[in-house]
C-alpha cells in the first residue's frame, strides 16, 4: 500500500477522544472529558428541522447558506457586539470546526506559520497542519492567570507568519479576555500585518465578565479590515450532532468564500439550517437555562476542589475548569488519566491534549449531571 502524505502521518492523536472514548467502553464510568451539552433540544427547533424535510426542501443551498439565516447570524452579532456587519459577510458552515478549517484554507499556504494559543484547543495545530502549516504555540502562563502578553505573541513572530489565532472564551481555560487586551492584540496583528482567527464557540457563556469579539474593533481604511470570527450553535443551542455554525468574513471576499466552499462542502445540510434558523430566531429559554446551569456547575465543582486543596482556574466563561493535579499525576498526565479513569472510573481529559504548558493540569467539563459531576470529583486525590 502507498504511504499517507507526510502532512497526515504528522497529525497526533486528539487525547480528548483518546481518555473519552476509552471511558465509553468502561461500564459506569463517569465522563467528565468532554463538552456535550446535556439537556434536550427544544421542541420548535426539532420541529423546523423535521418540517424541512416533511415539505422535500432537501435541494442544495446557496454555497453559504440561506439568506434568512445569514441574517439571523448577522442579526445577532450586531446585536451582542455593536458589530456593523451584513448578511453578505456571513458563511454557514458545517459546525464551527468546518469554519475554522475553512478560515486557515483560505488564509495559509505551505509552510506559513499560525499562532496558537498553548494551552488551547487541539484542533488548532491539527487543522493547521493537515494545510502543510507550521502552528506555532503562544505561551499562556499560569502565573499569568493563563492571559496572553502581547509581548511573547511578538518574540514569535517571523516572516513567515500569516496569522493569529484567539480563542476566548477559552476552551480548555474558561479564560475570557478583556476589552483592553482584545484591542492590544488586534493592534499587533495590525502591526505585523497579519490575520486574526477568532473562535469564539462559547460566547454566549461568560460569567459576571463580558464577551468581547476582536471584531468590534476591526476595519478602519478600506482593505483593513482582517478578522474572521468563527461561531457554532453547538454549543449555544446544544446542536452538537446538527453541525451547524457560521464564519464572519472580513468584506470583500465573497466570491473567493464561495469558491473554497464549494471546493469543501459546497453547502450545508437544509434540515440543519432551518433548525438553526428556528433557534436563532425562536424562544432564547435554552440558552438561559443552560447559562444558569453551567454556573452552578462551576460554583459547586469549585467548592470541591476547594474543599481538597487542589488548585484551578476561576473559569470566567464557557463550561470547563482548569484543573491543577501535578500533585498526583507524576510528570505525565495523559498517563495519570489513564490510571485515573481504571482505578476511579472518572475520565478527565489530560492538560496535554491541549499543549506542553497543560502538563500536571486537567480540563473537567461542567456541562452534564451535577449529581455525576460531583461525585467524579470527590475521587480525586487531594493535595496534601
Amino acid at each position: 500500500m502507498p504511504e499517507l502524505a507526510a502532512h497526515v502521518r504528522d497529525v497526533p492523536v486528539n487525547q480528548i477522544r483518546e481518555i473519552t472514548e476509552a471511558a465509553w467502553c468502561t461500564p459506569g464510568a463517569l465522563v467528565l472529558s468532554i463538552g456535550e451539552p446535556g439537556f434536550p433540544l427544544p421542541r420548535h427547533v426539532l420541529d423546523a428541522g423535521m418540517a424541512c424535510l416533511d415539505r422535500d426542501e432537501t435541494n442544495y443551498t446557496p454555497n453559504a447558506g440561506i439568506p434568512a439565516l445569514r441574517e439571523a447570524f448577522a442579526a445577532r452579532f450586531r446585536a451582542q457586539q455593536g458589530c456593523d456587519i451584513n448578511a453578505d459577510r456571513v458563511y454557514v458552515v458545517d459546525g464551527a470546526q468546518q469554519g475554522l478549517h475553512f478560515a486557515m484554507s483560505l488564509l495559509l499556504s505551505p509552510g506559513d506559520e499560525i499562532l496558537i494559543p498553548n494551552p488551547g484547543y487541539p484542533t488548532f495545530a491539527m487543522t493547521s497542519r493537515l494545510l502543510n502549516a507550521v502552528p506555532v504555540g503562544y505561551p499562556l502562563y499560569p502565573e499569568q492567570g493563563f492571559q496572553p502578553r502581547t509581548r511573547d505573541i511578538e518574540a514569535l513572530i517571523t516572516d513567515r507568519t500569516r496569522v493569529l489565532v484567539l480563542n476566548s472564551p477559552s476552551n480548555p481555560l474558561g479564560a475570557v479576555l478583556s476589552e483592553e487586551l482584545t484591542r492590544e492584540l488586534l493592534e499587533l496583528a495590525r502591526q505585523h500585518d497579519l490575520w486574526v482567527i477568532s473562535d469564539e464557540c462559547y460566547e454566549a457563556f461568560t460569567y459576571d465578565v463580558p464577551h468581547v469579539s476582536p471584531a468590534r474593533f476591526d476595519g478602519g481604511l478600506p482593505g483593513e479590515a482582517r478578522v474572521f470570527t468563527s461561531l457554532t450553535l453547538s454549543k449555544t443551542y446544544g446542536l452538537t450532532g446538527l453541525r451547524i455554525g457560521a464564519l464572519v468574513c472580513p468584506p470583500g471576499l465573497e466570491q473567493k468564500m464561495n469558491n473554497v466552499m464549494e471546493s469543501i462542502v459546497s453547502c450545508v445540510a437544509s434540515p440543519s439550517q432551518y433548525a438553526a434558523l428556528a433557534a436563532l430566531t425562536g424562544p432564547q429559554d435554552y440558552v438561559q437555562h443552560a447559562h444558569g446551569h453551567y454556573r452552578a456547575n462551576r460554583d459547586a465543582a469549585s467548592a470541591v476542589l476547594d474543599s481538597k486543596g487542589i488548585p484551578y482556574l476561576k473559569a470566567d466563561g464557557a463550561f470547563y475548569l482548569w484543573a491543577d493535579v501535578s500533585h498526583a499525576s507524576g510528570g505525565d498526565v495523559r498517563v495519570w488519566v489513564r490510571r485515573f479513569l481504571a482505578e476511579s472510573g472518572v475520565a478527565l481529559a489530560p492538560g496535554t491534549a491541549f499543549g506542553s504548558i497543560g502538563e500536571g493540569w486537567v480540563r473537567i467539563a461542567l456541562c452534564g449531571k451535577r449529581e455525576e459531576l460531583l461525585e467524579g470529583l470527590s475521587r480525586l486525590p487531594g493535595r496534601l
